[in-house]
């Protein structure tokens, strides 16, 4: 059993999160600004389909990418040349959500359902949730989401609608966060589209000790703009 959580109710350790599912550590609460940044200093994020409760998880191992470890391959490296996208930052964060939670194939239905939506754009409105975006000739063809807790990056989801749109975002994100001194990326769940892009996974121990000393570093306050681009 899994505990039930109140409207005041603190997050159980992760240490008592399932190992079937894995992660699965609390049901209930709500998605209110200040629940979601306690759950993200601590290394858990929400995970529920619609009409579900809200779902809690903090699995082990967990998929990170470090910032300078991004994979970026032969055929990437030529479309970053070309600058075949144009890259932005926080300037169509809704839009990339809900590019993010159009259907896709062998899924069904979406976890980026309009309560999810609504409660990250009141944290890209607080300043701590922000979308890398590419795109094409004036539209919108790819990019990712996340979220930054002092020198930490929690990434959520990405889209893409042409090929290596979504790469090219997490390239110069990557990059970036490199830059201003981001030790890790959050990836949370093993894929084998990450661990092409560099992504590994680590215990949840050496997951959560870092987390601990990188939340803790000064934030960066505003919307956000590039000034690093991908080696």
């Amino acid at each position: 059993m899994i505990p039930l959580l109140g409207r005041d109710s603190r997050f159980p350790p992760v240490e008592r999160a399932l190992a079937h599912p894995n992660g699965l550590l609390a049901a209930g609460g709500d998605l209110s600004p200040a629940r979601l940044l306690e759950a993200y200093r601590h290394g858990i994020f929400p995970w529920f389909s619609e009409g579900e409760p809200i779902l809690w998880w903090s699995p082990d191992p967990r998929m990170v990418l470090i910032p300078d470890e991004f994979n970026c391959s032969h055929s990437l490296r030529k479309t970053l040349r070309r600058g075949t996208f144009e890259v932005r930052t926080d300037t169509a964060f809704e839009a990339v959500m809900h590019a993010c939670a159009a259907p896709r194939a062998g899924q069904n239905g979406t976890w980026i359902h309009e309560e999810m939506v609504a409660a990250y754009c009141e944290l890209h409105r607080m300043g701590y949730a922000h979308s890398v975006e590419s795109w094409h000739n004036g539209e919108l063809v790819g990019g990712l989401y996340g979220m930054a807790l002092g020198r930490m990056f929690y990434g959520e989801s990405m889209f893409s609608r042409k090929t290596d749109a979504s790469k090219t975002a997490l390239a110069h994100l990557a990059a970036q966060l490199h830059h201003w001194g981001f030790g890790l990326i959050d990836c949370q769940m093993n894929t084998a589209h990450l661990a092409s892009l560099g992504a590994k996974e680590i215990p949840r121990a050496e997951f959560l000790a870092r987390v601990r000393t990188l939340v803790e570093q000064p934030p960066l306050t505003g919307p956000w703009r590039l000034d690093s681009s991908p080696p």
